[in-house]
């Protein structure tokens, strides 16, 4: 490989890493030039970011990193559960899982299928928790048909208990809007804030709007993953429809 190739590589992945924007016409347009016209350089990244332990998305011709998957440390957004949960503001691990279960119950409005486009512009709270209700609903009623193992099916009735304990929004929040573990809205206030600080959503007057680095994370994860969460996510939801159709 050439010398040029490979220090255009490590420019490319220095200014990733630094949450440079990196794209046809956001940012770095000539780095990102070399990425989609060179194949020494697109390689070089690739391998560079791999052996870092991160994952190169590319949405909008711009883009984008996060950990990986499979790294000891990452939780799909580069932290580890202690560093997120003091990011969220929860305190203990169920917690913390029943707000990744809010971030997927939102992707979920945003991606019906594998390769779907925007399903919708922006999300609600109101919308989210609606989501979230129907997934720990039909996870804790067998009669919903979904066939879980030992530890998943411990795991969510955990999720669902504490779901179900709390109200949907606080006495003492008379707008809903309090970010806090007091309240449904209250959880999805403090993930919906996470990911503003992590330009994933931008929030106008109550709405949510996914950014492309969001709708780049949220694709691969479908097209990619395809993880167990995500079948029971997405077999709840095509008992719910059948359900409304029914109905």
């Amino acid at each position: 490989m050439e010398e040029r190739n490979l220090e255009k590589a490590l420019e490319l992945a220095a200014a990733l890493i630094k949450g440079e924007q990196v794209g046809a016409s956001v940012g770095n347009i000539a780095l990102y030039e070399e990425y989609s016209s060179n194949s020494q350089v697109y390689d070089a990244l690739r391998l560079i970011l791999k052996k870092l332990g991160l994952e190169l998305y590319e949405y909008n011709n711009a883009l984008f990193v996060s950990a990986d998957e499979d790294s000891r440390d990452g939780s799909g957004f580069g932290f580890t559960n202690e560093e997120l949960r003091r990011a969220l503001g929860v305190k203990v691990n169920k917690e913390l899982f029943l707000c990744y279960l809010i971030i997927y119950c939102t992707m979920t409005e945003f991606y019906k299928t594998s390769g779907s486009y925007t399903y919708t512009e922006f999300v609600r709270h109101e919308e989210v928790i609606n989501a979230v209700n129907g997934v720990l609903a039909n996870v804790v009623d067998h009669s919903a048909g979904l066939v879980l193992d030992e530890v998943e099916e411990n795991s969510f009735k955990t999720l669902a208990l504490l779901w179900d304990e709390l109200p949907v929004t606080s006495t003492d929040d008379v707008q809903g809007q309090r970010a806090a573990r007091n309240s449904r809205t209250g959880y999805v206030k403090l993930t919906f804030n996470f990911l503003v600080s992590q330009g994933l959503f931008v929030e106008n007057q109550d709405k949510y709007y996914p950014t492309d680095r969001f709708k780049a994370m949220a694709e691969n994860y479908y097209s990619v993953n395809r993880a167990r969460l995500y079948e029971i996510l997405t077999q709840a939801d095509g008992q719910e429809e059948t359900q409304n159709a029914a109905d």
